[in-house]
């Protein structure tokens, strides 16, 4: 080899080891969605999350900076819902809070407003629930809450249970539709709510059925059942195909990802949060469930149904604990979502663990961050 050609080799691979030692300094400082697709517990603690179904209650200003330090930390949007349309003067205080709430913190608070039926069968009910609403919306309200009171409390005159399909509604939901607003439907309950407490399949239901006897479905036969209270909510899906629905927990068919399966199928404008009903995620079979959350990950949005405030364990003088509780929550969450580790899950029963689906990170980031602001626009 001539001199000229051993200068051009050696060129040659000085550049070449050159672009490698960029290519790896990009490497590492390159964003985590580049870097391939599994994620670390740390890394789905550090990105944009939002928490798609909260609650603040009444909080004091001390508590509330250490809240918004909390969100800060956990780089944490709050989603926070009101409920309640059979009591008014509760649920009017609630919307008064958190539109106040998002006005102060708009970066770290977003809010969901509802509308009242105490005025329930009167000519202009329809009227004064939509005025409600664009209130709402006016306010910054990105969603619109339907609780379970339709289905499970809400009676007429004649003793009969209104249902979520009932075509005294129907101007609300069509007004959602029209304005391109968001229905956050609680309608039902886990199937849990009709069997026996000790029947039930994870403790965090036998606990609050127990502790809230009003709602288990199998102690007053009069309420309609499970499945009325799903075909009710099947049916306006069905009648109200233009208006976008996130069915809450998992849309009341937490037992069985077929069955939400089929749903999600046969009604493209319904999506699912997962609040208060990772635990039921956990207990099936593995294979479905990662499965489930694979193929529909454009239609699943974390939640908690997290609480902090007044009625959370946070209104004493010190809400660290309060907080301790929710980054626990968290971090157990981030660990089932994005590892194969084997947790324990104590919500399920003493004992019992559950692996971990080890999603890969464009599907975390859905799941997390992105899903929220496709159904919710404004988020």
């Amino acid at each position: 080899m001539s001199q000229t050609s051993r200068r051009a080799s050696l060129r040659a691979v000085v550049l070449l080891a050159g672009s490698l030692a960029v290519a790896a300094a990009l490497t590492l400082r390159a964003p985590i969605s580049a870097q391939g697709d599994a994620m670390t517990v740390d890394q789905v603690m550090q990105m944009p999350k939002i928490d798609a179904h909260a609650h603040i209650g009444a909080v004091s200003p001390g508590h509330l900076r250490a809240f918004i330090a909390f969100l800060e930390q956990y780089n944490l949007r709050w989603l926070n819902i009101c409920v309640g349309g059979m009591d008014w003067a509760r649920l009017s205080r609630q919307i008064g809070s958190a539109q106040a709430l998002h006005a102060a913190q708009p970066d770290r608070i977003a809010w969901a407003t509802s509308f009242t039926v105490t005025n329930w069968g009167q000519a202009d009910w329809a009227k004064a629930a939509n005025a409600t609403i664009d209130d709402g919306f006016a306010g910054g309200a990105v969603a619109v809450k339907i609780w379970k009171d339709v289905g499970m409390v809400l009676k007429d005159p004649d003793g009969k249970y209104v249902m979520a399909d009932d075509p005294r509604l129907d101007p609300v939901f069509s007004a959602l539709a029209k304005n391109g607003r968001t229905l956050v439907a609680h309608l039902g309950e886990p199937r849990n709510c009709w069997l026996p407490v000790d029947q039930m399949t994870v403790d965090g239901d036998r606990r609050y059925f127990a502790e809230h006897p009003e709602y288990h479905g199998l102690l007053h036969p009069e309420i309609p059942d499970y499945e009325a209270q799903v075909a009710a909510r099947d049916r306006m899906l069905e009648r109200h195909p233009t208006l976008r629905v996130v069915g809450c927990h998992l849309g009341s068919l937490e037992y069985d990802v077929d069955e939400l399966a089929k749903r999600l199928d046969k009604y493209p404008n319904l999506a699912v949060d997962l609040s208060a009903r990772i635990v039921h995620l956990q207990i099936q079979p593995r294979a479905k469930v990662r499965a489930f959350l694979m193929k529909y990950q454009d239609r699943l949005l974390y939640g908690t149904d997290a609480q902090f405030g007044r009625g959370s364990g946070a209104e004493g003088a010190d809400p660290t604990k309060a907080l301790a509780r929710l980054a626990a929550t968290y971090e157990s969450d981030a660990k089932w979502f994005a590892t194969d580790q084997e947790l324990a899950m104590e919500n399920v029963r003493a004992g019992f663990k559950s692996r971990g689906v080890a999603l890969p990170g464009p599907v975390l980031r859905k799941l997390y961050d992105e899903n929220a602001r496709k159904w919710y626009p404004g988020l």
